[in-house]
């Protein structure tokens, strides 16, 4: 294995993820076989209200953590544990990402987690909090310039880091989840430049540069 380029989801440099040898994956559903891009989209900036959402289940270490700094403490943080089941909470969380500023995106049991891909999906900026993990396409994707990557440690101060965040620098990287949201995009059939590419440029980038001239 350790011969092979591995393509992981859990892309953790403390578990033997190698940089600028393995590849990073986007962990994502496939909503829909039929159509992929079903949902696809959010508000503009100027009708996203809520500056920071997040629910889901309390898979790992981190996430109680994040409930209990924040869940039912500000108005402007909307910081939920699971959602109940069925299609309208399913609705009500997607229209919470289409609503949000910044959608957080905590490590659960890995360093992954579909809500970096779902938050671009729906045009929120994500907020990454995951110590040790790569994120996709880091080798051609500037990660600082769409998203908002922040160590465990700044738990507490969330909302003073976000709010801090200047309207145009926000707008600004909205712009650019939508820029690269093209990235992360499957289809019923490949498409120049989508998930499905990306992940092959990756693999071929990382060959390319193993590759040592004779």
């Amino acid at each position: 294995m350790e011969r092979c380029i591995k393509a992981l989801c859990n892309a953790d440099v403390t578990q033997g993820f190698k940089i600028g040898r393995d590849v990073s994956l986007p962990e994502t559903y496939v909503r829909s076989a039929r159509n992929p891009l079903r949902d696809l989209g959010g508000k503009p900036p100027s009708k996203r209200h809520i500056l920071a959402f997040y629910a889901g289940n309390l898979h790992g270490y981190f996430r109680p953590i994040l409930l209990k700094h924040w869940k039912d403490k500000d108005p402007d943080m909307k910081i939920f544990g699971p959602m109940p089941p069925g299609v309208a909470s399913k609705m009500n969380y997607i229209q919470h990402m289409k609503s949000s500023k910044y959608c957080i995106c905590p490590k659960g049991y890995e360093v992954n987690s579909p809500r970096v891909v779902e938050a671009i999906f729906y045009e929120c900026v994500p907020v990454v909090i995951s110590d040790n993990f790569v994120p996709p396409f880091f080798e051609v994707l500037d990660w600082s310039a769409f998203s908002v990557i922040l160590a465990e440690k700044e738990i507490p101060n969330l909302k003073t880091i976000l709010a801090s965040i200047p309207e145009e620098k926000y707008r600004e990287m909205q712009l650019r989840v939508r820029k690269v949201q093209q990235h992360f995009l499957w289809h019923a059939k490949p498409v120049k430049y989508d998930l499905f590419y990306m992940t092959l440029h990756s693999i071929w980038y990382n060959r390319v540069f193993q590759v040592k001239p004779r």
